[in-house]
């Protein structure tokens, strides 16, 4: 009988705490509860709870995360499930995170890891008509600072006892993040029937040969059914190749090698197309009880000779591309069959706290999000999840390459039991299950915790002898990706120079994390520096006016705001915003929301270009940024360049320009042209300086040819390096279609003139319009904010500034406005040097 699946999905309540719901007088016992689901979000759809996300409610709802919860269904058995020669499991593909599950009455055990699944046979447990299945949470708090205790404490970034229990360490809070610290079945539960054998996991590993062929390695782990003693036939088929492998009595673990000759390479976008093939594994228990396969347990065979009536027991279905990975872990430059790409990167953090409620749909807009912004590389920072099936199977198909941080994060990990067992645990599981992935590219040990023992004190803090979590990150990790998932590269951490007794932060090895700009100096710092990869940087930036409105209402918009206070999780944040303006930008006014809301956003948008754009021009000593970071989880004033309701804020804008497949660098007397496309990019260089009236002071022509992937440079005449007038005059510098202008005075100390413009509005459909922009004077980073208007309305461009005479078109879409002419005024339309206005005008 092939293996069968019965979801457990529905009929489930949450009983609610025997004390009450604070604020709440009368609540029932329990309420209907949504599998997968958590906690908080059965509470919110039961009206018990307010969102987590809006106002000051976080803070309401810490009890949550202090309590003990029981989620409870009723099922009939399937009709097999006793039956002789079969076998039945429950399986949990994730429960978060301390729970005990209980059966009609009987314990089938206990849990403590939200990163791996679980499985608990039941046959003799179940009953013939109704049966009772009970999961009983355990606080989270609680059992962490149980074991911290036994333990020790040992240091951290935050006081918060995440680093004592497997489970997503943001739920506990971050300088981004609420402290929502959640409980639930919070991914798939199922019964699964079977008999003779089933896969128990099968371990797939695409790489490209050393004659250039594709190659699939599995390796497959096998479980039998009681009476299931007999040799067992596997199975492997992909793109029209096919190999079967004999598995001896007795034995439960099989291997094969198959080469793939009618498959072709899978590319990181922009270099080349992302095919990709179905992969059938079958387990069969051969009809003459000893096999029909020709191989030996660790190799291929023909499988010409297969009973073609032997049904497969168990049938493991998957999708896998072939391309080969390397790294130079000397440059720190990742390799794609062979050749070297410059990582445009950004992190991703888990994009909801409560992750149960993210769709393919959601999971897939904003990754097309980071395709839009020239994205090719997306970090899972190590601070939250091994993230869904669908998240590394969109990545497949877009192109995108996935950097897979091991979920240790800015804290001291103890490596006693039960901690490194659940980690060996959680490890072995997650890098089986995302092996398959073309998209995944590197295995990283953790985030900054190899930083924090060599330089935050944590030394001076741990006793003699305590571990930390070197062993997990230069042993345990390390040991189990070689044995698993042998064809990709692995990292110990990041920052990590490659050696442990190297500075973790050392410039000319590995990689850097560079967060002295935002917390302590000027983000022109950036040029000071030439790292070879930079993993982590970046500026915050508020949240878009829609998004804050809806989570704070108009009583929160204010720069000083309670509530706005508590969507900023950052030390001292309202404080760095402002005094990051520096020289810049101007301050706003006191009081002015709508201006500190647009000066605070455009100099996150320019702080991060400045970086992207210098890093990219010293390629190839530099080889990768990744920008702190694409998402948000909820509203909050945070580094993210896609807020948490999805909204693109000006720093998406910048990304764009700034990780074009072509751009133009000025920097230290010369116009570096990056040229990161396929093709080589030849043309005139224009360059011409300007006083702010456009009129062309200085100009000459270069004719350049830019290899492809590479950069070319030309030095500036002194006359345009530096101009005699730097207050009054730009350089501007173009090749064909691509431009860049440089100012050579801050925004502040620049005679820059009040902009005159022109701006008319087209209906362009339902929905729809355009907007037209004509300068009469210079206008620079011109930008429009329709979600002012409408929150469902989006922008096309932004940030785009204007020389006298020019003009730009603005496209509109998802608005409905009752008045149009509204998309011109106030502060729905903006430059750095608008007219002065009145605090609040047309806000």
């Amino acid at each position: 009988m092939p293996l069968t699946t019965t979801p457990l999905v529905t009929g489930w309540t949450l009983a609610l705490p025997r004390d009450g719901v604070p604020g709440r007088d009368t609540v029932p016992e329990s309420v209907d509860a949504t599998v997968p689901g958590c906690v908080h979000t059965d509470l919110l759809a039961a009206g018990i709870i307010p969102d987590p996300y809006v106002g000051d409610n976080e803070a309401r709802l810490d009890w949550i995360g202090r309590g003990d919860w029981t989620y409870t269904t009723t099922f009939a058995a399937p009709p097999a499930a006793r039956s002789a020669g079969h076998r039945t499991d429950l399986v949990f593909q994730g429960l978060d995170t301390v729970a005990t599950v209980t059966l009609n009455g009987t314990e089938l055990g206990r849990t403590a890891n939200q990163h791996r699944s679980y499985r608990f046979p039941v046959d003799i447990h179940l009953r013939p008509g109704t049966n009772t299945l009970t999961v009983r949470f355990t606080s989270p708090y609680s059992y962490a600072e149980e074991l911290r205790e036994r333990l020790g404490p040992l240091p951290g970034a935050y006081d918060e006892p995440y680093p004592f229990i497997r489970k997503m360490a943001c739920n506990f809070g971050w300088d981004w993040g609420p402290t929502l610290v959640t409980c639930g079945i919070w991914r798939p539960v199922a019964l699964e029937t079977w008999s003779g054998a089933r896969i128990a996991s099968a371990s797939l590993a695409p790489d490209v040969a050393d004659d250039g062929v594709p190659l699939l390695r599995t390796a497959v782990q096998l479980e039998r059914a009681p009476g299931c003693a007999g040799p067992l036939e596997v199975g492997v088929e992909v793109a029209g190749a096919r190999a079967t492998v004999l598995v001896p009595r007795g034995r439960t673990d099989g291997s094969i090698d198959l080469p793939v000759p009618d498959a072709e390479l899978w590319w990181p976008r922009g270099y080349g197309e992302q095919p990709l093939y179905d992969v059938c594994v079958t387990v069969r228990c051969p009809l003459d009880g000893t096999g029909t396969g020709t191989g030996t347990g660790s190799g291929p065979g023909t499988g010409e000779e297969e009973e073609e009536d032997a049904e497969p027991a168990h049938t493991w279905r998957g999708r896998t591309g072939f391309r080969s990975v390397a790294l130079d872990p000397d440059a720190f430059r990742l390799s794609v069959n062979e050749k070297p790409l410059f990582a445009r990167g950004v992190n991703w953090i888990p994009d909801d706290c409560f992750p149960a409620r993210l769709t393919r749909q959601r999971v897939s807009d904003r990754l097309d999000q980071a395709v839009a912004a020239g994205v090719n590389l997306v970090r899972v920072w190590g601070g939250g999840l091994y993230e869904s099936d669908d998240f590394y199977a969109l990545a497949d198909e877009k192109g995108l390459l996935v950097w897979q941080d091991f979920p240790f994060a800015c804290a001291a990990y103890p490596e006693e039991q039960p901690l490194r067992g659940e980690v060996a645990a959680e490890a072995r599981e997650n890098v089986v299950r995302l092996a398959p992935h073309p998209s995944l590219v590197l295995w990283c040990g953790n985030n900054e915790n190899i930083e924090g023992h060599a330089d935050w004190g944590w030394r001076d803090e741990l006793p003699p002898g305590r571990t930390w979590g070197a062993g997990y990150y230069y042993d345990l990790l390390p040991s189990i990706v070689a044995a698993l998932d042998p064809t990709r590269p692995y990292w110990p951490g990041t920052p990590y120079s490659g050696d442990p007794d190297l500075p973790p932060q050392d410039p000319d090895h590995g990689t850097v994390h560079l967060w002295d700009v935002w917390n302590r100096v000027d983000y022109r710092a950036y040029a000071d520096r030439v790292p070879r990869f930079v993993a982590e940087f970046g500026f915050q930036g508020p949240a878009t006016y829609a998004t804050l409105r809806a989570a704070l209402g108009d009583a929160g918009l204010h720069p000083d705001s309670p509530l706005l206070a508590r969507h900023q999780k950052a030390e001292d944040g309202a404080g760095k915003l402002l005094r990051g303006l520096g020289d810049h930008l101007p301050q706003p006014p006191a009081g002015d929301f709508d201006a500190w809301h647009w000066l605070t956003q455009l100099n996150q948008a320019r702080a991060v270009e400045f970086g992207i754009r210098h890093f990219r021009s010293h390629a190839p000593a530099c080889m990768g940024t990744i920008v702190w970071q694409l998402n948000d989880c909820w509203p909050v004033v945070s580094w993210a360049a896609v807020d948490g309701a999805g909204r693109r804020k000006p720093l998406w804008y910048a990304l764009r320009a700034a990780y074009a497949d072509r751009v133009l660098v000025v920097r230290d007397g010369a116009v570096h042209a990056v040229n990161d496309s396929p093709n080589t990019w030849t043309g005139t260089l224009k360059l011409a300086t300007r006083s702010f009236d456009g009129a062309v002071l200085a100009k000459e022509e270069h004719r350049v040819r830019v290899a492809p992937r590479s950069v070319a440079h030309v030095d500036l005449p002194a006359a345009l390096a530096e101009p005699d007038d730097r207050n009054n005059t730009l350089l501007t510098a173009r090749i064909d279609g691509t431009r860049t202008l440089h100012f050579y005075a801050e925004d502040t100390e620049a005679a820059l003139p009040a902009a005159r413009y022109t701006a008319d509005v087209t209906r362009t459909g339902p929905g729809g319009y355009e907007v037209r922009v004509s300068a009469e004077t210079l206008v620079k980073d011109l930008a429009l904010f329709p979600d002012r208007l409408d929150p469902a309305a989006e922008v096309d461009d932004m940030l785009v500034t204007l020389l006298p005479g020019e003009s730009a078109v603005f496209h509109v879409t998802g608005a409905d406005l009752a008045d149009p002419a509204a998309l011109t005024t106030g502060s729905v339309l903006r430059c750095v040097n608008e007219a002065p206005r009145t605090a609040g005008e047309n806000a």
